[in-house]
């Protein structure tokens, strides 16, 4: 692949999610690949130099928030805990577990079993794994490939981590084993001898309920930023649970005094017996084929992480050890803050030497820097991304790939909006943008809006039905696109996300005609957009 296929790559992989791989295909410069027993593979992007968002806090840098972070962070923390049952081995891929299991899990860390704490769970485990922590389907969970950007150092602490969940009280009505559920739950798995199993009934109420849906709650997850690591927490009570990062990039490594990152824990656990496992239940009566058939299944779901070529050696290399540190630093915080970052804090953002390898580094990952006066921000280059779009259109692979494409849900992947979507956005951006700039009270050059759409505005003004409309909503949030806000003593709605600072130049402008557009599309400045774009 030539360095525009591998910008290309890299700007699929962060919008879309991990990129798929065909069998035998290398992994772009700067990704990891993750190989599956028969040979495909996932790619991920990696940090340069092993740095990773977690340095943010040193610079008093704000990251992406997540919704409900103590939520998700807690569930990934109860995912890893069934997942990881070979603590000798590297976490991913794991093991699959059910999903009943690790809502068990996540019911005895909290201390609660109410249904309201069950949707909210559920929730947290659509969010992992739109995000590519996990994977959820047929009733069970495995670790996700983003659970392989872990780095090898923080595996004692992860295994701490595990040590201090507590297992779940599973009930004595169960009669099916969770070894059970997993092999009946794979299609291609040789069905245990029916007479060693329960009957139908009792195996039917012991599987998984993945029809909950968690309530309408703001969620600014994007499909551009993924939830962090889990990392152990030292203290015997409930730790806050601040709001962890969300980016397709390789989590920090957890420590007991990072707690802006990863799935916390309720102190230690008095009742801990050992690690979980997929074997038999210990309320289990009867014999059990299925462990031999667990193993099968482990054995197609595992998997190799491959390093991939190096990306930034040329450019790091010519550089002393402060100012490669100060490139790196730069670079994750360009990338990964919720706002536009002051130079003043980055050496790499005041000298324009430095300044100018940062964008050479970000141009090779199909960004480019964006600049606020005296802040800085990147988003996507104009060209790649036009392209990785022609690509995400056309459902075509990258030249000379082999067969990578986009790894992400649906046809265009998350980077793709639905015509709901592409609505409820418009409507936000009208009434929270346009009308307020045309009132005078909003600078003619920001995106930003303290003026929030209401809910009720949105159904008023549009024919999309309630059940699409919150589901749009909540893509939205997750893309960052939208930002949920309370307005004083009012009700609050709706303004244009994070995302928003991310537009270079030309898709501002772009973005503005659209509005004019949509706002006036007989006026006679709509008129004149339309006859400029003709004669183009």
């Amino acid at each position: 692949m030539t360095r525009a296929d591998d910008a290309t790559a890299h700007v699929l992989a962060r919008a879309g999610g991990p990129l798929r791989l065909g069998a035998g295909v290398a992994a772009p410069a700067g990704m990891l690949r993750l190989t599956r027993p028969d040979s495909t593979g996932e790619a991920l992007p990696v940090w340069p130099d092993g740095a990773t968002p977690s340095l943010l806090e040193e610079y008093q840098v704000a990251p992406v928030p997540v919704e409900r972070a103590g939520e998700t962070r807690r569930v990934l923390a109860a995912c890893l805990k069934c997942c990881w049952t070979d603590q000798s081995a590297d976490p991913w891929p794991g093991d699959p577990a059910p999903v009943e299991l690790v809502l068990d899990t996540y019911r005895a860390l909290i201390g609660r079993t109410d249904d309201l704490m069950r949707n909210w769970a559920i929730g947290a485990l659509r969010r992992l794994h739109d995000s590519a922590w996990i994977v959820m389907a047929d009733g069970l969970i495995t670790l996700g490939p983003r659970c392989a950007l872990w780095p090898v150092e923080s595996y004692a602490q992860l295994k701490e981590l595990v040590r201090r969940l507590p297992d779940p009280e599973r009930t004595a009505l169960t009669v099916v084993a969770d070894a059970d559920i997993v092999a009946a739950a794979r299609p291609d798995t040789p069905a245990p001898d029916p007479a060693t199993q329960a009957s139908p009934v009792l195996a039917s109420s012991t599987r998984p309920d993945t029809t909950d849906h968690p309530p309408s709650t703001p969620e600014p997850d994007t499909a551009l930023h993924r939830p962090s690591t889990p990392e152990p927490h030292t203290t015997p009570h409930r730790p806050s649970t601040p709001e962890p990062h969300t980016t397709p990039h390789r989590p920090s490594t957890p420590g007991p005094d990072t707690t802006h990152r990863g799935p916390s824990t309720l102190g230690p656990d008095t009742t801990h017996r050992g690690p979980s496992t997929l074997g038999p239940d210990t309320t289990h009566r009867g014999p059990s084929t299925a462990g031999r058939d667990v193993s099968a299944v482990r054995a197609r779901l595992g998997g190799q992480a491959e390093a991939g070529a190096a990306e930034f050696d040329d450019l790091l290399g010519g550089y002393d050890e402060r100012r490669r540190a100060e490139l790196v630093a730069a670079f994750v915080a360009v990338e990964h803050a919720a706002e536009p970052v002051l130079e003043a804090r980055f050496l790499a953002l005041r000298d324009p030497a430095l300044r100018h390898s940062l964008g050479e580094m970000l141009a090779r990952r199909g960004r480019t820097l964006i600049q606020h006066r005296e802040r800085w921000i990147s988003g996507y280059d104009d060209h790649t991304a036009a392209r990785a779009a022609r690509l995400l259109g056309d459902g075509g692979d990258l030249p000379g790939s082999g067969g990578a494409r986009s790894g992400g849900r649906g046809p265009g992947g998350p980077a793709s909006l639905g015509e709901a979507e592409k609505a409820v956005l418009t409507l936000v951006l009208v009434h929270s943008v346009a009308i307020p700039r045309a009132e005078g009270v909003l600078p003619e050059d920001t995106w930003s809006s303290p003026h929030p759409t209401p809910v009720d505005e949105l159904r008023r003004h549009t024919q999309v039905p309630i059940g699409e409309l919150e589901a749009a909503l909540r893509t939205l949030r997750h893309a960052g696109l939208l930002t949920q806000v309370k307005a004083g003593e009012e009700a609050g709605g709706y303004v244009p996300g994070p995302q928003f600072h991310r537009l270079t130049p030309a898709v501002r402008r772009r973005l503005q005609e659209e509005l004019i557009l949509a706002a006036g599309p007989h006026s006679p400045l709509a008129g004149a957009v339309r006859a400029r774009r003709s004669a183009e």
